[in-house]
């Protein structure tokens, strides 16, 4: 059995057990890396490893891992694992953890991440350059990978797109019992209601929550999936879902996808405000990185307009550096206002928007 294929069963294994992981790493590193003159004094770094913890799970980020090997000669190691599992592994491994890279998706996540102080500040030209300063931390803790739109997915037979508008609109009484949402506890709409207080209030945000609640269609059931097709089968006339969901349905080869995908479209919100609000998925160096340079290195090339390619096709993403394709799917989708409000601003409201979304009864 290889040192990886044994890491990723050890990895499975309770949380206290994260040191042990850690040294299976490190052997494991030893062997995939270049000759060693002396084992005994050659660090890490010189091995020429990257060791990447990724709460990310498409095979389309394999390919971006190999690419980096075959440009640099960096092994790329990867631990796959949910999001809150990897932060709490890197915590109990401390200062013996092997993580270098940490990538999860949300911002809400990331700034878990960052209050956990599992990650450390970054000053590169590069990653200053190509990601926009909203899509990154400002002290340089994390950095937008891709850019994910939570938008509007309506019913055609049922809604007119006149009638859509923004997401605050949803809360209005002509609304009553024709919307869909996944759960409160999803942090995708956590990081919505974080970015509402960012931009309007408390207060605001509360009423915001209540009327949605009270134009629910049905209990929140499921993920952003399940909502569209809870509109396409006309439980309800819109739904809010992140754009990539549907970009998924429409480019299925399954007949009961596209008819889902027939019955349904897309529609930004906010255009004549503040813009439509876009999560990312991110990444940022782990504080005890044995590997510092090769995970800057890292980051650096998945910013670069070949990485943000494959990102943009592999999930129907948005990249976040600019000129870069995108997917022809959700390209058809059309260009739209993005909330320039920073993303790390989510995080540090979710304890209101917990609070909120209990007052409002959201489940």
């Amino acid at each position: 059995m290889s040192f990886i294929k044994s890491l990723e069963i050890l990895m499975k294994q309770p949380f206290q057990k994260g040191i042990a992981a850690s040294a299976l790493l490190v052997m494991a590193i030893g062997c995939t890396g270049q000759p060693q003159e002396d084992s005994a004094t050659q660090s890490q770094e010189e091995a020429g490893v990257v060791n990447v913890y990724s709460a990310r799970h498409y095979d389309t980020d394999e390919d971006l891992y190999e690419r980096f090997s075959e440009q640099t000669g960096i092994e790329v190691n990867v631990i796959e694992g949910e999001s809150d599992e990897l932060l709490e592994r890197i915590q109990a491994e401390g200062e013996n953890s092997a993580a270098d890279v940490v990538i999860t998706v949300d911002a809400g996540r990331l700034w878990r991440a960052e209050e956990a102080g599992i990650l450390q500040p970054v000053d590169s030209e590069i990653l200053n350059e190509r990601v926009p300063e909203n899509l990154r931390q400002p002290d340089g803790l994390w950095f937008g990978l891709t850019k994910r739109a939570r938008v509007l997915v309506y019913n055609v037979d049922t809604v007119d797109p006149s009638e859509l508008s923004t997401y605050e609109a949803l809360a209005e009484p002509e609304w009553k019992g024709r919307v869909c949402i996944r759960s409160s506890g999803n942090i995708y709409n956590q990081s919505l209601l974080g970015s509402m207080i960012e931009t309007d209030g408390v207060e605001a945000t509360e009423a915001w929550a209540k009327g949605l609640v009270a134009n629910l269609a049905r209990q929140p059931d499921g993920g952003d999936t399940d909502q569209i097709k809870a509109v396409a089968a006309g439980q309800c006339d819109v739904a809010i879902a992140n754009h990539y969901y549907w970009a998924r349905l429409a480019k299925s080869d399954d007949a009961a996808d596209q008819e889902v995908v027939g019955k349904t479209a897309v529609f930004f919100p906010n255009q004549d405000d503040r813009g439509t609000h876009v999560n990312i998925s991110g990444a940022g160096v782990a504080a005890n990185s044995p590997n510092r340079d090769n995970a800057i290195a890292f980051l650096e090339f998945l910013t670069s307009p070949e990485a943000q390619a494959v990102f943009a096709e592999g999930n129907n993403e948005y990249p976040v550096v600019e000129g870069v394709e995108i997917e022809p799917i959700v390209a058809e989708l059309g260009t739209f206002k993005v909330d320039e409000v920073n993303v790390s601003s989510y995080g540090s409201h979710n304890a209101e928007v917990v609070q909120i979304v209990d007052r409002a009864g959201w489940e």
